[in-house]
């Protein structure tokens, strides 16, 4: 049986985005104004525009972050130069790399994505509360697909901001792993964090609104579980994952070009080398291609790769 979830409150609108963009959730009252997380650099035009027509004149207040991967975050320099008062809050343990801007340590360069340089005016703080709108906000640690990952917990209508530590189909993909930290761990507390917050509907990073939450954790595990019995199951859905995000973004690709932004692109390198170096390069990227068309999760037309 599949729960519907109960109608949202209705100072809370979800801009439920495609997949290169993370959702945007919107939630107004009391005078005021905030958007969690501004989606990919791509798509900041279109951001600022569903964010503009939601408020109808109103300022946006405040603008915070779950995290900072580059689908979370890229639109934050166009909505703080849209409305140049709104104030930027960030997960703690990143403050330094935004505030001296290293893309390299915010993961933007080796994962050949792209994100507009933005400011941050002070730091969540897990274990204490937010406020938006008219409600408190618990705010708690979520690492393990992202180490400074937060999620946003309402408690009177058991309301959670999931990021990407819960999916109704899974979670994001456990980055830390993929450069030698032990993070399966960390994952599995964040997912018994959540059942224990026992929410009643969840808005994720990615994907619709849902209430089955019972059935989504029980998802998350059974996945989380075949990643650890077989991490290198991890590491290929990682490098496809990547691979289909920048092909969202480009639509088409000549296969020469492709080999030589892999080439480029230093998370490519560091994936190959710890979880595929005894395969070389061009035939392990040669499948990932091929996976993704078998899925339908691209096209291949001679020279060229299409997104499906």
């Amino acid at each position: 049986m599949t729960l519907t979830p109960p109608a949202l409150p209705p100072e809370i609108t979800v801009f439920e985005r495609g997949w290169l963009s993370a959702n945007n959730v919107l939630i107004v009252g009391g005078g005021h104004a905030a958007l969690v997380d501004s989606g990919y650099c791509t798509h900041a035009a279109q951001t600022v525009a569903l964010v503009e027509g939601a408020l109808g004149g109103q300022a946006l207040d405040l603008l915070v972050n779950t995290h900072l991967h580059s689908d979370h975050c890229g639109g934050n320099a166009a909505l703080q130069a849209r409305w140049p008062g709104v104030r930027t809050l960030i997960p703690p343990g990143q403050a330094r790399q935004v505030r001296d801007w290293d893309p390299y340590a915010l993961s933007y360069t080796p994962t050949g994505q792209e994100c507009p340089r933005f400011r941050m005016d002070g730091v969540l703080q897990p274990g204490g509360t937010l406020r938006l709108g008219t409600r408190d906000w618990q705010v708690h640690a979520a690492p393990g697909h992202d180490p400074h990952s937060v999620v946003l917990f309402e408690p009177q209508d058991a309301l959670l901001l999931s990021a990407d530590a819960l999916w109704q189909n899974g979670f994001g993909v456990v980055f830390p792993e993929l450069e030698g930290e032990h993070a399966f761990a960390e994952v599995d507390a964040t997912l018994d964090l959540i059942a224990s917050l026992a929410p009643r509907t969840v808005i994720p990073g990615h994907g619709s609104v849902f209430a089955d939450v019972p059935q989504a954790l029980d998802t998350a595990r059974r996945r989380l579980d075949g990643f650890v019995r077989a991490p290198e199951r991890h590491a290929l859905y990682a490098a496809k994952v990547l691979l289909k995000y920048k092909l969202l973004e480009w639509q088409r690709i000549g296969i020469a070009d492709l080999h030589a932004w892999v080439r480029a692109t230093p998370y490519f390198g560091m994936l190959h080398a710890r979880h595929f170096g005894s395969e070389p390069l061009e035939a392990w990227l040669e499948r990932l291609e091929q996976d993704l068309v078998r899925s339908g999760a691209a096209r291949r037309e001679e020279d060229w790769l299409l997104n499906a």
